[in-house]
């Protein structure tokens, strides 16, 4: 039950394909430029390393046919590029670029670009239906990676929780540790047979493919996923050897302890952990950040397990020991949590202007919930611990009185009221030391508490309730099983944010791809708002045009012409044409294609292939014979 609904969150919470934590920063040719030659080959450049595929750039010609390039490459050695060379005798056109990569962190990221070679063709190539991704291949690894996700803090968990927390063997969690390693077995088995199709981009059917599979094994998530398995293999049989022994030593400890670091390690050798800044330290941060979440997890559902299981068998020590294991886990999660935000990040006001900084706002609040609940678990743990001393103390109560209860059934009748008491108080503190003794004392006091009759005098005070049926125990287990509860599902919840967190670009990426878009634009006037005086030579025939282009930058413009006459007024004219050129290179001119909006003349597709100073010309004609051509110069970035 508790694995169901754990394995269920897990797959709401992941649904979906996953970003990755690399980005395409930058192309030649760019996005979008029209060129006067065909270019010899085709550089990609991303915010981190990349591992190519077989065709992890494909051109598509104007007229939808693959044209023949060479074997992907590196620029300059470079491991963040990727690049393939181009056949001589282009056409004029316009092509596309579809490339597919597999970012250092193991997901694999695809896109397009196009650009034109002479004149944009009137019907841009469109995308082959075999460079789409499957959705159903790229839905079912991240499902099984999630659900691996969860078996991984089973398995650590609840064995930890056995050899450590509760230190005795138990029935209902020996199942559920096997259940944690045979649904990571599975998992793990799953995604390897599913790597290649997911790296590919192909349907289920190439996961028979041999060569996909060899090709999948050579690669480091490939050699990670195997050494998963054979941990794995290793974990089983330390698992079959403690059962047979019903008892964790110290042998076993300590491999299970080493096998669980490895089980760790495999995900910080293929996932975020091992692409981007200071590598050892944070593949060490992510090991930690596992064993911490899986100690705590895993703990979490062995507890919750036991409490609705075999309620009556987790004393207040065991609990205590596991909140005090809890409390340390916190501590590392959130030391770790920290260095990997920050790794993340890269700055404070990426909290705000990124994604990936918002999310992280939802987990920190999460995660702040989760801290609330746990004060709670742990306020609970402490009053069941008071349980045992507040009984004993009731015991040696109860033990006192029956004991003078006995002894003045002894004293005989004929004796003074204050002889008897005298009588009574030395026997009481004779019969007091021998209930502490021993056993034997013990069932004499209770043996002589029978009446003549048969009946039993119970004094008065004790109900005769055995410890089975204390409520005070029963109601403390109770709330303390509500607080894990909540506990558990908003630890679910962290876990879900943090998939979510996992596949979303990182500030810092996105912040180097700001910087690479926003190079060569620092110290730059850019042609946001330019005005343009013009005299057609007649009465009223002079006035100003105010042009906006934004962004100024290299690929989509818009442009916003008002023209104002004499008066300073808004003027109307019956033409107003603007063209770009690039003298630099012979591109244009380009006719922006200004329409007249009603008050002032607009475009939205204004396409700028490169960047550097463009040459605008304006011709504002006043009348039907009327006009004039002016030109300036704007910067594009």
């Amino acid at each position: 039950m508790v694995l169901g609904t754990l394995l269920l969150l897990f797959l709401l919470g992941g649904t979906g394909t996953a970003s990755a934590h690399a980005a395409l920063k930058g192309s030649d040719p760019v996005d979008g430029s029209v060129l006067d030659a065909a270019p010899r080959d085709i550089t990609l450049r991303f915010t981190e390393s990349v591992s190519l595929l077989d065709d992890s750039i494909r051109v598509v010609d104007p007229e939808n046919r693959a044209v023949e390039t060479g074997e992907p490459g590196r620029a300059g050695g470079r491991s963040d590029t990727a690049r393939v060379t181009l056949p001589a005798g282009l056409g004029d056109g316009t092509y596309t670029i579809a490339w597919r990569v597999v970012s250092a962190d193991s997901h694999p990221i695809s896109g397009a670009l196009i650009f034109s070679i002479g004149e944009p063709s009137a019907i841009s190539a469109g995308l082959p239906a075999d460079l789409a991704e499957d959705p159903l291949t790229a839905s079912l690894y991240d499902i099984t990676r999630y659900f691996a996700y969860g078996a991984l803090a089973l398995l650590i968990g609840v064995a930890f929780f056995l050899a450590v927390v509760l230190g005795a063997p138990s029935g209902v969690l020996r199942k559920l540790l096997l259940a944690g390693w045979l649904a990571l077995l599975l998992a793990s088995v799953v995604l390897l047979l599913l790597r290649g199709p997911y790296e590919r981009g192909s349907g289920l059917g190439a996961t028979l493919d041999p060569s996909v599979l060899r090709n999948t094994m050579e690669s480091r998530p490939g050699l990670a996923l195997l050494a998963r398995l054979a941990l794995l293999a290793a974990g089983g049989f330390l698992l079959a050897r403690v059962r047979r022994q019903e008892v964790w030593g110290k042998g076993a400890l300590v491999c299970g302890a080493l096998l669980s670091v490895g089980l760790a390690g495999t995900w910080a050798a293929a996932e975020h952990a091992s692409a981007g800044i200071q590598v050892p330290v944070a593949m060490t941060s992510s090991v930690l950040h596992l064993l911490a979440m899986a100690v705590w997890l895993g703990g979490l559902t062995a507890l919750l397990t036991v409490l609705y299981r075999a309620p009556r068998t987790l004393s207040a020590a065991v609990v205590g020991r596991f909140s005090r294991l809890a409390f340390a886990s916190v501590i590392v999660l959130v030391v770790t949590g920290v260095y990997q935000s920050w790794r993340g990040l890269g700055s404070w006001s990426a909290f705000t202007t990124t994604t990936y900084g918002e999310v992280l706002v939802a987990k920190l609040v999460a995660v702040l919930l989760l801290l609330v609940a746990a004060a709670f678990s742990r306020r609970w743990t402490g009053r069941l611990g008071a349980v045992p001393a507040e009984r004993a103390e009731a015991s040696e109560v109860t033990e006192r009185t029956v004991a003078t209860a006995t002894v003045a059934a002894r004293v005989p009748e004929r004796v003074g009221a204050v002889g008897r008491v005298a009588d009574v108080e030395s026997e009481t503190d004779k019969a007091g030391a021998e209930g502490t003794s021993g056993a034997e004392g013990t069932e004499d006091a209770r043996g002589e508490e029978n009446a003549p009759g048969g009946a039993t005098e119970t004094p008065s005070g004790d109900t005769g309730r055995t410890d089975d049926e204390d409520p005070p125990a029963d109601l403390r287990r109770q709330g303390l099983r509500r607080s894990v509860l909540a506990e558990f599902t908003v630890a679910v919840v962290v876990l879900v944010i943090t998939t979510v967190l996992t596949g979303t670009l990182p500030g810092r990426a996105a912040a180097e791809i700001a910087k690479e878009g926003a190079a060569g634009a620092a110290g730059e006037v850019t042609a946001s708002s330019t005005t343009v005086p013009f005299d057609v030579g007649t009465p009223n025939g002079h006035g100003k045009v105010q042009i906006d282009l934004g962004p100024g930058r290299v690929g989509k413009n818009s442009v916003q012409a008002v023209v104002f006459g004499p008066d300073d007024g808004i003027a109307t004219v019956p033409e107003l044409r603007l063209t770009f050129t690039l003298k630099a290179q012979k591109i244009g001119p380009i006719d922006a294609k200004l329409t007249d909006r009603g008050g002032y003349w607009a475009t939205d597709t204004l396409q700028l292939p490169l960047p550097g100073k463009w040459t605008m010309k304006l011709t504002v004609r006043t009348t039907e014979i009327d006009q004039v051509t002016v030109e300036r110069s704007v910067r594009v970035s």
